[in-house]
């Protein structure tokens, strides 16, 4: 049996209320109500400022567990990407002013024109652009010290907002984008990259009959162990459906991978698929035994608590929501 979640791990994602407060309002209501985890979103911290944003984090002794949000790289031209590349570099900096624990990204979906519409299908293009963004940043995330977590989204987001739906997908960009492991024209044989090909002992004989064995390297094989900045924030609104939801995440904690864990709950029915998520105990999902998943994985990192509600907490008064979330995180969670 799961046992209670343990109070001094409760983060808030600062969206669960926008409606209510301005960052810095949202900031003191955090450190009044003993809540130590923050995660807020670009928006929010850019019509607050940056810097002033990352000295009230540090006067509250908050932790950013994560900053919202990075991504959105497919788009229907070399311009577009450019942009996307731009604004992801700088959310790269924001999150390391702010000293959040990693910068969480939220792929995109198919390709859009300025005016938001879609203009491709190619579903398969949108994952490559995706693979090449995240790719392209990583290397400078690496650079600035951030790790970047790729966050899964549900499958009803798969057109306009990412295209990365499940947790096997995150992970196996993780696996492609960071593991841990070259007239004279020959080859260097380095055990690193060819050591697990079928064929490598003919194709070593071919390049010996052409005299073309020019240099051959050794080293070992690493099982990667997420030490190089890049992995997966698991947000139980859009995986909790998932058959393989327990697999992925021990697969993610196998290799240290599990940078951050969003909670809410999934309401039925949900009025809005966008804006009418649950607070923790509402809904369906068995937040605790996601937790314990999480926990046997090897996730000691906070608890955020990202609620989109329009049509209810946004509604509600600001101190009353985090009593709640309080409340709700250590019996429903």
């Amino acid at each position: 049996m799961p046992t209670s979640a343990d109070p001094a791990l409760l983060s808030i994602n600062a969206a669960t209320v926008r409606a209510q407060w301005r960052l810095p309002e949202i900031i003191s209501a955090l450190a009044r109500h003993g809540i130590r985890g923050i995660a807020p979103w670009r928006d929010q911290v850019a019509a607050a400022g940056l810097d002033d944003t990352a000295r009230r984090i540090r006067d509250a002794g908050l932790t950013v567990t994560g900053l919202c949000r990075g991504g959105m790289f497919p788009a229907p031209d070399r311009e577009g990407r450019r942009v996307a590349h731009d604004d992801n570099r700088r959310a790269v900096d924001e999150a390391v002013t702010l000293g959040a624990q990693c910068l969480v990204l939220v792929a995109g979906g198919l390709p859009k024109d300025r005016s938001g519409a879609v203009v491709s299908r190619d579903l398969a293009g949108a994952r490559e652009m995706v693979r090449d963004g995240i790719g392209a940043l990583h290397e400078y995330a690496q650079s600035a010290g951030m790790r970047v977590a790729i966050e899964p989204l549900h499958p009803m987001y798969a057109a306009d907002r990412a295209c990365v739906n499940t947790l096997a997908q995150a992970n196996a960009l993780c696996d492609e984008l960071a593991p841990d492991g070259k007239h004279g024209l020959g080859v260097a044989v380095d055990v690193y990259h060819v050591w697990w090909d079928p064929d490598l002992q003919a194709q070593i004989t071919r390049a010996g009959e052409r005299d073309r064995l020019y240099a051959y390297h050794i080293c070992d094989w690493l099982v990667p162990d997420g030490k190089d900045g890049l992995g997966v924030a698991v947000d139980v609104y859009h995986v909790w459906w998932d058959p393989d939801l327990q697999a992925q995440i021990t697969r993610a904690g196998e290799r240290d991978r599990l940078y951050a864990y969003h909670i809410c709950d999934w309401l039925v029915p949900t009025r809005d698929l966008l804006n009418d998520r649950g607070m923790m105990g509402d809904g369906v999902i068995d937040l605790p035994l996601i937790r314990s998943w999480m926990e046997a994985a090897g996730y000691r990192g906070l608890h955020e608590v990202e609620i989109f509600s329009a049509l209810d907490w946004w509604k509600r008064d600001g101190d009353d929501v985090l009593a709640t979330c309080r409340r709700r995180h250590a019996d429903a969670s």
